[in-house]
């Protein structure tokens, strides 16, 4: 068999002829244009590479990509990804969904894919707002939300989406941010080589519904005291000095010290592929709030069988028994009835 080369392509190749109509100023862009810089580096086809969306502003993200894509309906895009990625394993699948999209009616399809692990990339793009619809609160808009749909507050609290991830099974989860690109290409990156279901939340900015959200934590001049970064190997520290560190009380609680005042030898070394998720899960509600330090980058990279490799194989398997079943036997199998 002749192995041919990918051939070398650039962001143009990957863009299509379409205007990109989201607000001007929103997240949206910077997220798009992240993508369209990596998939060169990835050594991917086009042809081989499909983006799946759902409703929402994020939804329009396949029309911009010169790739095979699909825009489906609401909250479905991991169901029929799982379709598309199950049949033909030879392709690069990923899902574009929002916070509105994928974990209000669309709920149900992401813990199933996460936990079935499908070999899908999720980017979930978290404004915590409903953006399309015009302003609505969503499952991840904040107890006392104030919007069209909530004018006393919301009383709901909110979904933290990487929990939900890790809760699910999850065995790539990961939260980056639509104002630091190259953060973004190695979150996509790592998820990308992850073989089975990746996660990765991106906070975004709807510049129209819920303008400078995460502003608190994501701006520039507010980077190094409120993002705390996930290195594997590295101990979970962060500041301008690098003064603060994660530590685990005696109880399990994570909280954020001094490191002067604890000592170096307290603070937690990251670990993305320890087997057991409990710290990745603590980790991900050591943040409450924007107003918070968030730890940001990969929580958890493990590896579990992939569920299409997995219902392949049964079909294979199938396949090489063909013929030694009873199928009058099968269709006579208590209960049944005849219709007269």
């Amino acid at each position: 068999m002749t192995v041919t080369s990918v051939p070398i392509t650039t962001r143009k190749d990957w863009s299509t002829d379409q205007e990109v109509r989201w607000c001007p100023g929103c997240g949206d862009y910077s997220i798009l244009a992240a993508v369209q810089m990596l998939l060169p580096d990835l050594g991917v086809r086009r042809e081989n590479t499909v983006f799946v969306s759902g409703i929402g502003c994020a939804s329009r993200f396949p029309y911009y990509m010169n790739t095979y894509g699909l825009h489906t309906i609401h909250g479905r895009a991991p169901a029929i990804a799982t379709g598309l990625a199950t049949s033909r394993p030879d392709l690069d699948v990923w899902v574009i969904c929002g916070d509105g999209d994928a974990l209000s009616i669309g709920g149900n399809h992401l813990i199933h894919a996460l936990r079935r692990n499908v070999n899908v990339n999720i980017l979930m793009f978290n404004n915590q707002i409903y953006g399309l619809t015009k302003g609505q609160y969503s499952p991840t808009s904040e107890q006392g939300k104030i919007t069209k749909s909530t004018p006393f507050g919301s009383l709901d609290h909110p979904f933290n989406p990487v929990s939900l991830a890790i809760g699910a099974e999850a065995t790539f989860v990961a939260r980056t941010h639509d104002m630091d690109r190259a953060h973004m290409q190695e979150t996509f990156r790592r998820a990308h080589e992850h073989r089975g279901a990746s996660f990765v939340e991106v906070y975004q900015n709807c510049n129209v519904f819920n303008d400078g959200i995460f502003s608190t934590i994501t701006g520039k001049e507010n980077r190094a005291s409120m993002l705390i970064p996930l290195v594997d190997g590295e101990q979970i520290r962060f500041g301008a000095d690098r003064e603060f560190g994660v530590i685990q009380r005696s109880d399990g609680h994570l909280e954020v010290a001094e490191v002067a005042s604890v000592g170096e030898d307290k603070v937690l070394i990251h670990n993305s592929k320890a087997e057991n998720a409990g710290l990745a899960f603590a980790l991900s509600h050591l943040s409450s709030g924007v107003t918070m330090p968030t730890p940001i980058g990969v929580f958890r990279d493990v590896q579990r069988e992939e569920y299409g490799d997995q219902m392949n194989q049964q079909l294979e398997e199938a396949q090489a028994k063909r013929g030694t079943g009873d199928l009058a036997k099968l269709f006579r199998t208590l209960p049944s009835w005849e219709i007269q």
